[in-house]
C-alpha cells in the first residue's frame, strides 16, 4: 500500500489532492530534525496492483482544483544575494527543498540542473533551497561538486514554508508565471515530469 503526496494541485488554502508518490524511495530519509506527522496512508482496496503502479504514471501531475493566489519570498544566497520569488514572474519557477545528506535529493539534482538550463532563458528556471544546518565552504564544494548552475538559497530546517507544508526531502514547488503556486512534488522530480506538466498547462492556456 502507498501513501505520500504526488506531484499533484495545490493550494495555500488547504486544497491539495494527495495521491501516491511515483517514488517510495524518499520516505526512508523524511526529514527527522523536524517535528511533522507523516502523511495518511492511502487505501485503495478496490485497485489491483497493476491499477495501482499505474495511477502514479497517468496522474503524477494535476493541475489544482482551487482558485490559485500568489506567493512569494526572500532568501539569501549561497553567493551572498537576495533572491525574491517574485523577481522572476513571466516565468515558471520550480523552487526545490533538499539536503546534502538526502539521497532522493542527490538523485535528482541532474534533471533540476538539465531542465534549468533548458528553460533559463525562456520560459523556466529552479531555485534550490537548501534545508539543513551545513557550513557554508562545505555547501559550496557540494554545489561545485554537482555543477550546480541554478541559485543555491539558504533556510533553517522547518516542517513549513512560504510555499506550504515540507513533509520530507525533496519537496519541490511549481509556481506559474503570474507567481501562484500550482503544484506539489514530495519526493524526487523528473525533466520529463517538469516538461510535461507546464507544455500540459501552457497548451491549455492557449486553448
Amino acid at each position: 500500500m502507498l501513501d505520500g503526496d504526488s506531484f499533484t494541485g495545490a493550494s495555500r488554502k488547504g486544497n491539495v489532492d494527495k495521491l501516491p508518490s511515483h517514488s517510495a524511495l524518499y520516505k526512508e530519509y523524511e526529514y527527522k530534525r523536524i517535528d511533522h506527522r507523516p502523511s495518511a496512508e492511502i487505501n485503495m482496496p478496490h485497485v489491483s496492483p497493476l491499477q495501482r503502479a499505474l495511477i502514479p504514471c497517468v496522474l503524477l501531475l494535476l493541475s489544482i482544483s482551487a482558485a490559485a493566489e500568489q506567493v512569494d519570498f526572500e532568501l539569501q544566497g549561497l553567493d551572498g544575494k537576495n533572491y525574491r520569488l517574485s523577481d522572476y514572474r513571466g516565468k515558471w519557477v520550480l523552487v526545490n527543498y533538499w539536503a546534502t545528506w538526502c539521497p532522493p535529493c542527490r538523485e535528482e539534482l541532474p534533471e533540476l540542473e538539465v531542465f534549468h538550463n533548458n528553460h533559463k532563458d525562456n520560459d523556466a528556471v529552479v531555485l534550490g533551497v537548501a534545508m539543513e544546518r551545513i557550513e557554508m565552504p562545505r555547501l559550496k564544494a557540494f554545489v561545485d561538486e554537482q555543477f550546480l548552475s541554478y541559485p543555491i538559497l539558504l533556510t533553517k530546517p522547518t516542517a513549513r514554508t512560504e510555499l506550504g507544508r515540507v513533509p520530507g526531502l525533496p519537496t519541490s514547488f511549481l509556481v506559474n508565471p503570474e507567481g501562484e503556486l500550482v503544484a506539489r512534488q514530495v519526493g524526487p522530480v523528473t525533466l520529463e515530469d517538469l516538461e510535461g506538466f507546464i507544455d500540459n498547462k501552457d497548451n491549455k492556456g492557449e486553448e
